[in-house]
């Protein structure tokens, strides 16, 4: 009986947590379960968190306004949607996010108007139509807000610290109308104004019923208001448009009139600075000598060089065709021609194109565009030709040059071209990297629409 209560004292003894008895025991359970209850929290929380990522990406839609008359006031307007680039591809901007319009096309978006990745203008989208199936968007031309004003610098106290040290101070006029000299001495006050010079002084409200008669000029003019209309059937002119009378009717460009003119637009939620896209060559010499490679290349391709003279055999050639001189053909001449330079990117070299075509109309008209650069040895290197001819428009359609624009907002430019056909056209994205050119993007078909002049003038 001794030895069982001496046993069941013993269990009760306070065990040392150093010998990892029980205390030890429930303690790494305890820490067990608080290491499992925070485990959900724990995976739950990601560090910082991505506000920008979470309300969606950033946009930006690159876009063509077709305009006709002058720069920032033109006669008839639209914009036409081409890409919007959604941080990772590059979306139709004619059929993005359409509810029905597509985004590119909603109310008030603004647009900059580049040039040569300059900015020339802004246009706000002021509403969406669709023309022969595709989405327009119609608005205003507006300019480019006015710089703000420098802050006036900050007008710094005078302190004479040290005591006098004799420079001179100009002491401002005191309340009292007397300025002090330099010396402590009152200085002369002014003359008084001209009493006959007329000011304009608004009547004392005393004055203001009193007859004209009644009231003494004395040399000053008086501004004597009109008494308040207190008619309520007198009609009045009510400044603004009404509540009711909707959007204003803007004038819409419709078909492709000869003198169309067309420029990029960009709308992106991030302002970004420009970047001119205009390459500068070391030497006018050696743009000139571009464009005349560039030049004949175009005349082989369409075919323009005459074939050389044969040459006449020895026993006929006399003294006298030994002395003359024959002059060579001049080269085949080139309509329309237009040669541009870009810098794609910063520190780049040249990026060239070149387009033409034929002399005449009908269906032995030709077109032709270059795409080159030079390689190592100075040498013109042709990346990519287009050649067609009126005939086959609608199978090779004619590339037109637009500008360079940064689609996707990486410093880098690409060169949009309009493929005109002969019963539609489309918009091409090219980008031109590593001595070679892939096209990015091209649009949906669009219907060409002749004018009525147009159509008069063919």
């Amino acid at each position: 009986m001794t030895a069982i209560k001496l046993d069941y004292f013993r269990l009760r003894r306070p065990l040392s947590p150093r010998g990892g008895g029980y205390s030890a025991l429930w303690a790494g359970l305890l820490a067990a379960a608080l290491l499992i209850a925070a485990l959900p929290s724990a995976a739950q929380y990601v560090g910082k968190i991505d506000t920008k990522k979470q309300s969606g990406p950033e946009l930006r839609a690159v876009g063509v306004l077709e305009w006709t008359g002058e720069p920032g006031h033109p006669k008839t307007s639209r914009l036409v949607p081409i890409t919007v680039w959604d941080g990772e591809q590059l979306q139709d901007a004619s059929i993005y996010l359409a509810r029905p319009a597509p985004l590119a096309l909603e109310t008030e978006v603004e647009y900059k108007l580049h040039q040569d990745g300059k900015t020339i203008g802004l246009y706000v989208i002021d509403r969406a139509a669709q023309q022969q199936g595709s989405w327009v968007g119609y608005g205003a031309w507006k300019p480019l807000p006015a710089p703000k004003p420098a802050a006036p610098p900050e007008k710094i106290a005078d302190s004479n610290f040290g005591g006098d040290s004799g420079r001179p101070i100009l002491h401002r006029k005191n309340d009292s109308g007397a300025s002090t000299g330099a010396n402590g001495g009152s200085a002369t006050p002014a003359a008084p104004p001209d009493p006959d010079r007329p000011t304009l002084k608004q009547p004392q409200p005393e004055e203001t019923n009193k007859p004209a008669e009644a009231q003494k000029p004395n040399g000053e003019a008086y501004a004597q208001p009109l008494p308040a209309v207190s008619d309520p059937d007198r009609p009045r002119l009510v400044r603004g448009k009404p509540a009711d009378s909707g959007s204003p009717v803007l004038p819409t460009l419709i078909g492709q009139p000869r003198d169309m003119r067309q420029t990029i637009a960009v709308s992106d939620v991030t302002n970004h600075p420009d970047h001119p896209w205009t390459y500068s060559w070391p030497s006018s010499d050696e743009e000139a000598t571009m464009k005349s490679d560039l030049e004949e290349a175009a005349r082989k391709a369409l075919g323009l060089v005459p074939p050389p003279a044969p040459s006449q055999p020895a026993h006929t050639r006399t003294a006298a065709h030994k002395r003359a001189k024959v002059a060579p053909p001049p080269p085949a001449p080139l309509e329309d021609e237009q040669f541009r330079v870009f810098e794609l990117e910063y520190g780049s070299g040249p990026t060239m194109v070149f387009s033409a075509r034929t002399q005449g109309t009908g269906a032995g008209e030709k077109f032709i565009t270059l795409i080159a650069q030079p390689d190592l040895y100075g040498n013109v290197t042709v990346l990519l030709k287009n050649q067609t001819d009126a005939a086959h428009l609608d199978v090779t359609p004619e590339m037109h040059l637009i500008d360079a624009v940064d689609a996707m907002a990486d410093n880098r430019g690409e060169l949009l071209f309009g493929l005109r056909g002969a019963t539609q056209r489309e918009f091409a994205l090219y980008r031109v990297l590593h001595g070679q050119v892939q096209k990015l993007f091209t649009s949906a078909p669009e219907a060409v629409v002749m004018s009525a002049a147009e159509s008069t003038a063919g």
